[in-house]
């Protein structure tokens, strides 16, 4: 005698329903990582050469601002080195391009980097026409100076 098994149409559905529900996931979950693979790639695909020629210097200093709103650091830093690269005649630019790029590295907390692009821009004022700069990057530059001093020196300990 053999013993058959009877698989009830409902307990197959359901064994058939558990195997294709445990393989869409896996394959979920392999496509989620492939998805965010793709989006990095697209993501990183901004460099200068893509930044369109026909952009005023105005343009770049808006994009740029637009992406470090949304903490894009790196795209904000490309449209800095494109305006610093494509004005490098016109001294305001660069010391802009310049403070903007330390800026963002102290946002990104890289203080070290920071402090010598911005210890930079302030060599810009040491010379016989320092007024004729735009000003309010020195104040900054300093400002931000201090700050990253300020997170770097050891935290005195309360007097007891």
């Amino acid at each position: 005698m053999q013993a058959y098994i009877f698989l009830h149409p409902v307990t197959l559905y359901l064994n058939i329903g558990y195997i294709y529900t445990k393989t869409m996931i896996l394959l979920i979950k392999k496509l989620k990582w492939a998805v965010f693979a793709l989006i990095l790639l697209f993501s990183a695909c901004v460099s200068s050469a893509n930044i369109s020629e026909d952009l005023s210097p105005a343009e770049l200093i808006q994009r740029a601002q637009e992406a470090s709103d949304k903490n894009r650091y790196n795209t904000a830093l490309l449209y800095y080195q494109a305006l610093h690269e494509r004005n490098s005649s016109n001294i305001d630019l660069v010391i802009t391009a310049e403070y903007e790029t330390g800026y963002i590295h102290y946002k990104q907390k890289k203080y070290q980097q920071a402090k010598g692009e911005l210890t930079d821009v302030l060599e810009y004022y040491n010379s016989p026409d320092e007024e004729l700069l735009p000003q309010h990057f020195k104040l900054l530059s300093k400002i931000v100076i201090e700050r990253i001093e300020k997170k770097e020196s050891p935290r005195s300990l309360p007097k007891q």
